[in-house]
């Protein structure tokens, strides 16, 4: 009698998680309890770090394989809701919330800005030349590359069309990265301008019409998907989701788009990328390599952007802020506020938000199409 209740106890116990466990499990775990302090305790983007960090925590639960509960295993409920992922509805559902969000007033004010948001993506392919040095594969390159767009929808709907066994790694890279802005960018911007270049205050915008408001959609859809055809479920959403917000005629939807659905999609987007990465998926010496490459995309994108908004200043008669230029990385709203506080450091009175969230959302905008162009050549 005693030794089969010895036994039942020892079967139940080897069928738990406290035998079951591999040390990467407990790294793991460990990892997402920093993701859920950082965006409890520090405020840290919590809308994506605790999301992905609760995630973490569920993919890390050991278990017997074969039960239908992994992600990786077909008909459990995280692989379904895993779907939504690999095939790029969340991300695009995400973008149309966005787009419902944003405010292109002051991108329209001042076109010019637009072009900041093109210099940032310059990260973008210099890491593509990085990741190719190092090995990866075209396809794994390219996807690695579109961390430096800091932009985490982006990053996973292109690696899961070109590198799917890589989404894990690089969607906690991308958001990790955006998480740390208050970290990364101050310093960059720091190093790269002056003390008289972070005081140069932007003139007050002009006011923009709602007929320019409700057309730019409907031509930025045409112009940019005609440039780069595969960035059309991103940008189409993003465009769809700014018409329904400007038109005035479809308010309950917009509504809905930017609080329901863009809510809705982060959750499930967070938890699922977070359950992805399994200690024996994810802590892989690629993984590693993804990180460092990841850090140096998004800082060459901060620097382009500021250099590049210092050239255009030898050659326009009202100056802009260098500062604007790291906004000009798709880390929406956090690297536009970054770029406000630092000019508020050097002056109280100067108010860079407008104009950095001009060249917040033309950086949306780059790195979407920029993950179309890559797309496009990898395939």
């Amino acid at each position: 009698m005693l030794e089969n209740i010895l036994h039942m106890l020892n079967q139940f116990f080897i069928n738990t998680g406290f035998y079951l466990a591999d040390y990467r499990q407990i790294i793991m775990i460990f990892a997402g309890c920093t993701f859920i302090y950082l965006g409890i305790a520090k405020g840290y983007e919590p809308l994506l770090l605790i999301p992905i960090g609760f995630g973490i925590l569920v993919g890390n639960i050991p278990f017997f394989k074969g039960f239908g509960l992994g992600l990786y295993e077909k008909g459990s409920v995280l692989n379904y809701l895993y779907f939504g992922v690999t095939t790029g509805i969340y991300p695009s559902l995400v973008f149309l919330g966005l787009g419902a969000m944003t405010d292109f007033s002051s991108l329209l004010a001042r076109p010019n800005l637009m072009l900041l948001g093109a210099a940032a993506q310059m990260g973008v392919f210099f890491t593509l030349l990085g990741a190719l040095a190092l090995g990866f594969l075209p396809k794994e390159a390219a996807s690695i590359a579109i961390i430096g767009g800091a932009d985490g929808p982006t990053s996973i709907f292109l690696t899961a069309k070109l590198a799917p066994h890589l989404i894990g790694p690089i969607a906690i890279a991308a958001y990790s990265y955006m998480a740390l802005i208050p970290v990364i960018q101050p310093p960059i911007m720091r190093l790269l301008t002056t003390k008289k270049e972070r005081l140069i205050r932007m003139s007050t915008p002009r006011d923009v019409s709602k007929r320019e408001r409700i057309i730019f959609p409907i031509v930025g859809l045409l112009l940019c998907c005609f440039v780069a055809p595969t960035a059309l479920p991103l940008l189409g959403m993003l465009f769809l989701g700014n018409l329904l917000k400007e038109c005035g005629e479809t308010d309950r939807l917009a509504e809905t788009a930017r609080n329901a659905i863009i809510d809705t999609a982060t959750i499930i987007l967070g938890l699922t990328v977070g359950a992805s990465t399994q200690g024996d998926v994810f802590l892989t010496p690629k993984s590693v390599g993804i990180f460092l490459l990841g850090a140096c995309a998004f800082s060459i994108a901060t620097a382009s952007g500021v250099i590049f908004a210092k050239i255009m200043n030898l050659f326009l008669k009202e100056k802009i802020n260098p500062l604007l230029g790291a906004a000009g990385v798709s880390a929406v709203p956090g690297s536009a506020r970054e770029v406000h506080l630092m000019g508020r450091e050097a002056d109280p009175s100067n108010f860079l938000l407008m104009h950095a969230m001009a060249c917040n959302s033309s950086g949306v905008i780059g790195s979407a199409i920029a993950a179309g162009i890559l797309w496009s050549f990898m395939t």
